[in-house]
């Protein structure tokens, strides 16, 4: 039962669509099993680069099947938006399946994300705007709307009625916004139904099989580990689990069928959106690195903050995910500096800490302790093995992975789908 999970071992945007697009030719399935069109992958296939938003990375390898699972948040307009576009690009979309236990991100649900999101003011998460939290909000409180009702008009009348008597209230009360239409929401969810309705499916049981047929599923996170709502830097995360666990619950497959589970790691550090990040740099080195790696949001747009590399975090990835290997990404992007520091430990109050200290406060307060490494010059795109890469790049790597406290089986020397430096197989 070879099944993978693939995540992102920091802040997210680490490079997990080329890490999955890598091993998409060997696996059966790819699994996006959290999350929405919130979390952007980019995938760059000889001189095409694709954005993806919502649909696992595996849907760019003829062989597999892309699956979108229960523990996902689908927009539906966004969903039929991106295989729209893939179709007319010449990718054959017609293998995905949709869970049909996947809640659907309501128009009203994208509403109170953003008026909710402006009413905070200074004090703001730092949202995408797309509905993501709120559609989580209301599965936990069991008012949300599931794919699957998609296809019964009346329970999907009287949910969508249910749902909306408390958050009218909030909006024309509190927001002085107008009140949403029952019958307006119903009439739009019910013209997705039809369009949906070739790739819905019982996406637990197909799983499940395929894994007693020994087939290869691949379990692909969004976001990262420092974003997950229990393990991340709350309340500055997604409203999701990205983390291995989350694998779990979120595509229905039990812990004991999980073989493998990957973190993928940037060279460096970057975050999108509001909350502590002890390594953040705002000086010419933050903006070389933004502008070398390309660093803005595939999904918002937004540029990226920029830091070194901090082993802290990535110490703390693969405890809470219980990392078997490390992707590594990017390490082209540090070609030309002299030398690169790296963050080993945190000064809180006067005091070294090696470990992710649990209080939030005590991270909001983090000071980051530096290591020097020596750079490199040379051009590493074209490194084919570890072995070609120069002496210090090699060095770098090797002292990140033991920071890091697992071994890194591969490393991305450029964004091509070939740019990569496969040490141990995955498989």
């Amino acid at each position: 039962m070879p099944a993978l999970v693939l995540l992102g071992a920091q802040w997210g945007d680490e490079g997990k669509g080329k890490a999955t697009d890598l091993l998409g030719g060997s696996v059966d399935y790819v699994v996006r099993y959290q999350g929405g069109n919130n979390a952007g992958h980019t995938v760059v296939v000889g001189d095409q680069k694709y954005a993806l938003h919502l649909l696992p990375s595996g849907i760019l390898s003829p062989g597999c099947t892309p699956v979108i699972g229960n523990g996902v948040v689908v927009d539906p307009s966004v969903l039929l938006s991106e295989l729209s576009g893939l179709n007319e690009r010449g990718v054959d979309t017609s293998k995905l399946l949709i869970s049909g236990n996947a809640h659907i991100i309501t128009p009203y649900n994208v509403t109170v994300d953003k008026v909710t999101e402006r009413f905070l003011g200074k004090r703001k998460i730092g949202t995408t705007g797309r509905g993501i939290g709120p559609t989580y909000a209301d599965k936990i409180n069991r008012v949300g709307i599931r794919v699957q009702d998609l296809y019964d008009e009346s329970i999907l009348t009287q949910k969508v009625e249910a749902a909306l008597d408390v958050k009218n209230q909030m909006l024309t009360k509190l927001y002085n916004r107008r009140a949403i239409a029952v019958g307006q929401v119903v009439e739009e969810l019910l013209d997705y139904a039809d369009k949906l309705a070739p790739y819905v499916a019982d996406t637990v049981l197909v799983l499940n099989e395929a894994l007693e047929q020994d087939k290869v599923v691949l379990f692909e996170g969004g976001q990262g580990t420092l974003l997950d709502i229990d393990h991340g830097t709350y309340p500055f995360v997604t409203s999701s689990n990205p983390t291995a666990g989350g694998a779990c619950t979120g595509a229905g497959v039990g812990p004991t069928k999980i073989s493998r589970v990957i973190g993928i790691l940037k060279a460096y550090t970057t975050r999108v959106g509001a909350g502590p990040f002890p390594t953040e740099l705002f000086d010419e080195d933050g903006e070389a690195l933004r502008r070398i790696g390309g660093e803005r949001g595939v999904t918002t747009g937004r540029d990226r903050r920029c830091g070194w590399f901090d082993a802290v975090i990535a110490r703390y990835a693969t405890r809470v995910n219980g990392l078997t290997d490390f992707f590594l990404t990017k390490l082209d992007v540090l070609t030309g500096w002299e030398q690169i520091p790296v963050c080993v430990a945190y000064e809180i109050d006067g005091k070294r800490v090696e470990e992710l200290p649990y209080s939030q406060t005590d991270f909001h307060h983090a000071k980051p302790v530096y290591e020097m490494l020596p750079g490199w010059s040379e051009d590493i795109s074209k490194a084919k093995s570890f072995s070609d890469l120069p002496k210090n790049a090699q060095a770098y790597v090797k002292a990140l992975e033991e920071m890091s406290g697992a071994p890194i089986s591969a490393i991305g020397v450029g964004p091509g789908r070939t740019e990569t430096i496969e040490i141990n197989s995955f498989l």
